[in-house]
């Protein structure tokens, strides 16, 4: 019974500190962990922690998938520490694609700026795939974990901003997943069903090996 209730004061305790928290701007010169960064002390913040302008530029293009993703995560923007939320801005060229990826920790929202971005994803209950041609001033939701994509389906550039449910959202493309790793072509064969000429094919475009 004294255990319960020190226990109960415990978390009584760290909730009401973690409510009194105005934020927890990430102090980037430790590793963060499961909870995110540490919180830089209070009387190093200033008002640049909390404005990010890396937006205004984007990174430059994938030339395999013709698109460029600029993130404003918690690592760039470590005013966001804490708070669950991101962004980013997605550059997609003509022919451009996002492929197959998962975001495991976090949800996101597609927002389209300029052009046409046919995106959709795909259910985990029963594989159903969800998708749609989003024109200019388009919001689609992508809900959390499940595997999504974005092509750029117009004859001009596309522009988007995304948002997600977290500072650090996480990111897995299925094919680098898969043929970017040093896993033996055999037991990628065995669990893809694709063939070996193909596979080494895609491990050669995006550097896997074995």
């Amino acid at each position: 019974m004294l255990f319960q209730s020190f226990f109960i004061f415990s978390l009584l305790f760290l909730s009401s500190e973690a409510a009194v928290l105005d934020f927890c701007v990430g102090d980037l010169s430790v590793p963060d962990g499961p909870g995110g960064y540490a919180c830089k002390k209070p009387s190093a913040v200033t008002a640049n922690d909390f404005v990010f302008s890396g937006l205004a530029t984007p990174v430059k293009l994938n030339p395999l998938i013709k698109a460029a993703v600029t993130p404003a995560f918690a690592p760039q923007f470590p005013g966001l520490n804490g708070l669950g939320i991101s962004m980013a801005r997605l550059d997609l060229a003509i022919g451009g694609v996002i492929p197959m990826h998962t975001h495991p920790g976090a949800s996101e929202v597609l927002y389209v700026v300029t052009g046409q971005i046919c995106a959709g994803f795909i259910s985990s209950s029963d594989n159903k795939v969800f998708f749609k041609n989003l024109k200019q001033g388009d919001i689609m939701v992508f809900p959390q974990g499940l595997l999504h994509f974005q092509i750029n389906s117009g004859k001009t550039a596309s522009l988007a901003i995304v948002s997600f449910s977290s500072p650090t959202p996480g990111l897995q493309i299925t094919d680098f997943a898969l043929f970017a790793n040093d896993l033996a072509t055999e037991i990628v064969q065995a669990t893809t069903f694709l063939d070996a000429a193909t596979i080494k094919k895609l491990k050669g475009v995006l550097g896997g090996t074995n």
